[in-house]
């Protein structure tokens, strides 16, 4: 009687979980070892039967000097905005839940704050990059360079100049992206019991002490996932770069990402080949990131 309780179990799950597998190994396995094999193909969307060509593709990045230039300006933002990202959501969700006057409690009006931060979670991707484009205008109906030409100086090229372009890119990426971790950071911190916050406080502690020896390692594992998905954003941006960027990547390629260059060597230059090398190395990029954040930040978990 026990084993045919225990079959009929794996036979429910069984059937239960075959549709989901299948539909995983259709379109998200069975497109990834495709492009695993077209990334050693010269073909360029049209043929029915691609020239294979090896490891060519991969040879001829090494000596593409865009390739090289998108690689560091993701490694760029692989670094910079999680870290970034994290910090200023961690000030800022430090302040909406323990920077009240007793310091165990939030801010007045930390709900309308959340609301606030979290609002450009809400806008499309392109929108954003659409609006800033207006924000960054070099003229005077730039929101930005209005007042400075309205004060006498010259406009700034947040967008044209190659030296400042990737940078105003990733201001645009962390004003988008602070709310949702402000969010998350708050909904961590509302999980820890307030008698911590109390006896730390009862010990001496200030509110630098309470942050790095209460706060922090509280919410390690809420950080840790945090950057890790903050990392594949870096990794994975394309829609900010392609709408907000002069030239898609310009000017001069100075913001491009991989990303980009998969789009442009694909649709625009008909290089699928070429264009699967930069998606299978990008991939091992992030696969290789998430495997080496999750275990370079793995600590002993802390119960409370």
């Amino acid at each position: 009687m026990r084993l045919s309780e225990r079959y009929r179990r794996g036979l429910f799950i069984t059937v239960f979980l075959a549709a989901p597998v299948l539909l995983y190994l259709v379109y998200v396995i069975a497109p990834y070892v495709q492009a695993f094999y077209i990334s050693m193909t010269d073909w360029r969307g049209v043929s029915a039967s691609p020239t294979f060509v090896g490891l060519d593709n991969f040879r001829r990045l090494l000596s593409d000097g865009v390739f090289w230039k998108a690689v560091t300006h993701n490694g760029l933002l692989l670094v910079l905005l999680p870290l970034i990202t994290i910090v200023i959501a961690l000030f800022f969700a430090f302040l909406l839940n323990v920077g009240g006057a007793k310091g165990t409690e939030g801010i007045k009006g930390s709900g309308f704050y959340r609301v606030v931060f979290f609002f450009p979670q809400v806008l499309a991707v392109a929108v954003v990059a659409v609006l800033f484009q207006q924000v960054f205008r070099p003229d005077g109906s730039g929101m930005l360079n209005g007042p400075l030409m309205a004060l006498g100086l010259e406009p700034v090229g947040f967008l044209s100049n190659p030296n400042i372009a990737f940078w105003s890119v990733l201001g645009v990426m962390v004003w988008q992206a602070v709310g949702f971790y402000v969010v998350l950071f708050s909904a961590g911190l509302a999980s820890i019991p307030r008698d911590l916050f109390e006896a730390a406080q009862i010990d001496g502690a200030g509110r630098v002490s309470l942050f790095f020896r209460v706060t922090l390692p509280l919410l390690w594992d809420t950080v840790q996932v945090a950057w890790v998905y903050l990392g594949i954003l870096a990794l994975d941006v394309f829609a900010i770069v392609w709408v907000m960027t002069d030239q898609h990547g310009g000017p001069d390629y100075s913001t491009t990402v991989m990303a980009a260059e998969i789009y442009r060597n694909a649709f625009q230059y008909f290089r699928f080949g070429y264009a699967s090398a930069l998606g299978v190395v990008m991939f091992f990029f992030t696969v290789g990131f998430a495997f080496l954040s999750l275990r370079l930040s793995r600590r002993e978990r802390i119960e409370y």
